[in-house]
């Protein structure tokens, strides 16, 4: 069975969990408090999921899904995510995360610079531009008229293969942005941001997006 290690238990990294968990998969979760506060999220998640540090869910994925605050980017442990793909749920808010030039200067995206923080891992942007509580209530079955799509970006068709059948498996569409140097256009702010929309309305404002400095 595919275990799946989650790096960060906020909103998005739970709600990851839970899916995936009634899915069939195995996932091992992390915070940044340590595994000893996860004790009721994972009593809640069943003997599927267990809690353990960011390394040791790292190790334990056979692919992992990071779900921290932007700021903390650097602190995702690289060495035990040598050659996986590695699932990237980050938005840039200033508010919270400080300023990043090469973000303000339109120079860098969130998931760029966790690809450049992680060299030997391939990153995909994943479950950014989606409300969390979403994650497990939106999905319908493939062919669903007006059925929700989500967005990836990779510079690995592989990474980005793999958030499209996982997506598929949570209930929505996939459109793939391309590279990481254009999932810009899935960050905060732009049209495609937390909104519902099927996969031609997704497309659409993808192409709408502006990459304003």
């Amino acid at each position: 069975m595919t275990t799946i290690g989650i790096i960060g238990a906020g909103h998005i990294g739970s709600q990851v969990a839970r899916k995936a968990v009634e899915l069939g998969y195995d996932v091992v979760i992390s915070n940044s408090r340590g595994p000893e506060t996860l004790g009721e999220l994972v009593a809640e998640l069943g003997p599927r999921a267990r809690a353990a540090t960011a390394a040791e869910a790292a190790a334990a994925g056979d692919f992992a899904v990071v779900t921290v605050p932007l700021k903390n980017y650097q602190d995702i442990p690289a060495e035990p995510l040598e050659g996986k793909i590695v699932i990237d749920t980050n938005n840039y808010y200033w508010e919270r995360d400080g300023r990043i030039p090469e973000l303000d200067n339109g120079e860098a995206t969130t998931s760029g610079l966790l690809q450049k923080h992680l060299p030997t891992s391939k990153v995909a942007k994943g479950f950014n531009h989606i409300f969390a509580k979403d994650i497990t209530t939106d999905g319908t079955p493939a062919g669903t008229p007006n059925r929700r799509a989500l967005a990836t970006s990779s510079d690995f068709p592989e990474a980005a293969g793999l958030v499209t059948k996982l997506y598929d498996e949570f209930g929505f569409d996939t459109v793939n942005v391309g590279p990481l140097e254009d999932s810009w256009r899935v960050e905060r702010d732009r049209p495609a941001y937390v909104i519902r929309q099927t996969a031609v309305e997704l497309q659409d404002n993808l192409a709408k997006a502006t990459r304003t400095v």
